[in-house]
């Protein structure tokens, strides 16, 4: 398979330092609105890598679930994979990669457990079925067949047929506060635009790299 030669020229738009606001935060949230009004599939969606204790890499997709001046916050089980990683070291990156609208945010910043209050607020928030979901992943751990989960779902769901769908002691989420955030979109002959904000203290200092 010869894929060298796929490639398409981006041009829907330009990016001017003279219209970047003071905080990165505004154009992240106008940009995820264009993304929701686009229609694009899973615009919440996110990219978390995280590096395990022998320095690799590791990178998977959650769904951002708030955002606002304290950072990001996305939600899992807290024996997962990356879960044990952001335990051993916080460091993280984020990226949101909306193709369709040739744009790119990517974040830089460390990722800290949220209160006991915001995770029962947004597990209660969730689609019953989504809550007894919780329950039933040991997310990252071996198991034999599919039909474990399908079964233990039954199970659970007979369990808490009355009454209402307790948090799981091992769920939560996390807030990454970011240290950079970084908003690129495509240019033609490949002249993509890139600005990179760096927290300095209470303010932002803006950027724009090489493409």
């Amino acid at each position: 398979m010869i894929i060298s030669g796929i490639r398409r020229s981006y041009e829907r738009g330009a990016l001017l330092k003279e219209n970047m606001p003071s905080e990165p935060l505004v154009l992240f949230e106008k940009w995820l609105k264009e993304a929701i009004d686009a229609e694009l599939a899973d615009p919440t969606g996110m990219v978390v890598a995280t590096v395990d204790s022998r320095g690799m890499p590791c990178q998977r997709s959650v769904l951002l679930k708030k955002f606002d001046e304290r950072g990001f916050v996305f939600f899992t089980n807290l024996t997962s994979r990356k879960a044990r990683h952001i335990e051993n070291n916080n460091s993280v990156s984020l990226l949101f990669p909306w193709y369709p609208l040739e744009r790119q945010v990517h974040i830089q910043g460390s990722a800290s457990r949220i209160s006991t209050m915001e995770v029962v607020s947004y597990f209660t928030s969730r689609p019953r079925d989504s809550q007894i979901g919780a329950w039933v992943s040991h997310q990252s751990s071996v198991i034999s067949a599919r039909s474990v989960l399908e079964s233990k779902f039954l199970e659970l769901k007979s369990k808490f047929a009355k009454g209402e769908v307790p948090v799981p002691s091992f769920w939560g989420g996390f807030r990454v506060d970011p240290v950079t955030i970084e908003f690129w979109q495509g240019g033609k002959n490949r002249l993509h635009d890139r600005f990179l904000y760096t927290k300095n203290d209470a303010s932002w200092d803006l950027e724009r790299l090489a493409p």
